[in-house]
């Protein structure tokens, strides 16, 4: 196990070189430091503090040259909460780097190199995009106060927040109203989580969801403490007392959430702890440049991998002759027939599929010609041999791991006969390190 130490050792200067993975700055020299804070082209002033057998990691002390891409963090927690990496990096410059993470990854992991990059996606607005969230939630007895929001930057403890510019509007606001409500409940010590969802009303304007985990019965007070809180705040509360079948509304009968996609005229239903994506605009611009790629055309046949509750399917079954959307959740998987029935949708269906399994597709590829795939972190590599193995043509992967991605699209390019088409990086959560990306492949002449 590496070896970790906890007192600083004298001020030393440097130069960034880049940023690694978790936005923090590289210093090179014998021995590599990670400095959080510091952008590429600085030169700095740093203290290890932390040490480890490959490298240590620093604090910023002072910026001689700052970046030009430099910019002031919106947000007065940045640097202490987990939430984001990047906000003193301007949009721009985001996009950049996490482009050239991309490239560097596809060329590294997957040795290849796509035939054309595509322009980022991103919304006009970098802020106020987050539309689920799973904030903590502490009663810490000896300040007698309750914290509501992310974890600190490498830490377990939750950061003491009074807003968040990137949740969505009115859940960016809520966060101190929130730890001021848990703290006067009898029950405040047995709630650890409160799970957001936000979705669109009838008007464009926010619904709101929020499901409180409790791990003891709550009294008829605190009842009527959410209550009033949910009134007060125009949000509607549900309650968790054990795994997702508990959840259920405070008051009322359960009902959905919903979102649409104007330009394809769609509608979505969906539970509050449903996956969905994260960004709503940026998925709109996501689903339209998917549909694109794929190109799909009446006499197509469509297979939808990792499909959720049809995000996809919906839109590629209004261009292809017939989409069939696979998913390992049964809830998503009813979820997406329901939203196809909401639609009038008629050439879409849906199937559950252990899609780790590399048998998984067997009587499901038998015509397809066009698949779109879009994993978890853990990328597809068990059902890639399957791909190459049948008459597919195209492949549209969206990606929420540049590292799998790379991974996966080497394996279909060097070993089942596609090649890399087109690859670019998806804006989904602007201002932290992670990357998300999209890429094109065409089955090899």
């Amino acid at each position: 196990m590496a070896k970790r130490q906890r007192v600083a050792s004298p001020p030393e200067e440097g130069q960034v070189a880049a940023l690694n993975h978790d936005g923090e700055g590289i210093i090179r020299g014998e021995k590599v430091a990670f400095v959080p804070g510091a952008l590429p082209g600085e030169r700095i002033r740093f203290e290890r503090w932390r040490f480890h057998r490959q490298h240590d990691e620093a604090r910023l002390l002072e910026i001689f040259e700052p970046s030009q891409d430099r910019t002031s963090a919106q947000c007065a927690h940045f640097g202490v909460c987990g939430g984001c990496a990047l906000q003193h990096l301007t949009s721009d410059a985001q996009l950049t780097l996490k482009q050239q993470s991309l490239a560097e990854t596809l060329q590294r992991i997957g040795r290849v190199t796509p035939e054309r990059w595509l322009v980022p996606l991103a919304a006009e607005s970098s802020w106020n995009y987050r539309r689920r969230a799973r904030l903590g939630a502490k009663y810490v007895t000896k300040r007698g106060e309750v914290l509501v929001g992310f974890r600190e930057r490498k830490a377990p403890y939750i950061a003491a927040l009074t807003g968040c510019p990137i949740l969505a509007e009115p859940l960016d606001k809520l966060i101190q109203p929130l730890a001021s409500l848990i703290g006067s409940m009898e029950s405040r010590s047995h709630i650890p989580q409160i799970e957001v969802a936000i979705g669109e009303s009838v008007d464009g304007s926010p619904d709101t969801m929020l499901v409180f985990r409790h791990l003891q019965p709550l009294s008829i007070e605190d009842r009527e403490r959410l209550a009033a809180f949910a009134s007060t705040h125009s949000v509607e509360v549900l309650l968790q007392s054990a795994g997702p079948d508990s959840i259920q509304p405070l008051a009322g009968e359960a009902r959905l959430l919903r979102y649409h996609l104007p330009q394809q005229g769609l509608q979505f239903e969906f539970e509050p702890t449903d996956f969905v994506q994260i960004n709503a605009a940026v998925n709109r611009l996501l689903i339209t440049q998917a549909v694109e790629l794929l190109a799909p055309r009446p006499e197509s046949r469509v297979l939808d991998l990792f499909c959720g509750l049809g995000n996809f399917t919906l839109a590629l079954a209004q261009q292809a002759g017939e989409v069939k959307g696979l998913e390992g959740d049964a809830g998503l998987v009813a979820r997406a027939a329901h939203n196809a029935k909401l639609n009038s949708i008629e050439n879409a269906h849906f199937g559950v599929a252990n899609l780790f399994e590399p048998d998984s597709l067997a009587g499901h590829l038998a015509g397809v010609t066009h698949v779109l795939l879009d994993p978890p972190r853990a990328g597809a590599e068990p059902i890639l041999a399957a791909l190459g193995a049948s008459e597919v043509q195209r492949i549209v992967y969206v990606s929420c791991h540049p590292g799998t991605l790379a991974r996966d699209v080497g394996i279909l390019c060097h070993e089942q006969g596609f090649q890399l088409q087109a690859a670019g990086v998806i804006d989904m959560f602007a201002h932290t390190n992670h990357v998300e990306s999209i890429a094109l492949l065409e089955r090899r002449p």
